[in-house]
């Protein structure tokens, strides 16, 4: 009984409305990609548009949203938006993204939480 505060604080962390570690994690997994926005109260992460080297005629943007405040394999989703340019024009247009994209950066990012969590004592 009391611990239970004392774990709650540790896991959503000073300043930060949503769980600490998720959101460290999510920080972390997409590092190399300018951020447009990051609201850790909202818990909100928007990434800028990101042209992958192999591939110069696509680009990508990641959206994470941080669900819950406890460290739970539900509480984080992501949204992978993805462009191609254009045949002719070069404009860019939406295309699919791979079904499993979405999940393996949301599995990366719940491998790296434990992996804080685990560092951090608790």
């Amino acid at each position: 009984l009391l611990g239970s505060k004392r774990k709650e604080k540790e896991e959503t962390g000073s300043g930060v409305a949503v769980n600490a570690y998720l959101w460290r994690a999510s920080l972390d997994t997409i590092n190399f990609i300018p951020l447009v926005s990051a609201d850790p109260f909202g818990g909100v992460i928007i990434t800028d548009w990101y042209t992958p080297s192999e591939t110069p005629n696509e680009r990508l943007k990641v959206q994470v949203t941080i669900l819950d405040r406890e460290l739970r394999a539900d509480g984080v989703r992501v949204s992978v938006f993805r462009q191609t340019t254009a045949p002719r024009g070069g404009n860019w247009v939406d295309a699919q993204v791979e079904p499993r994209t979405n999940i393996d950066i949301e599995n990366a990012i719940l491998t790296r939480a434990r992996q804080l969590r685990i560092a951090g004592g608790s």
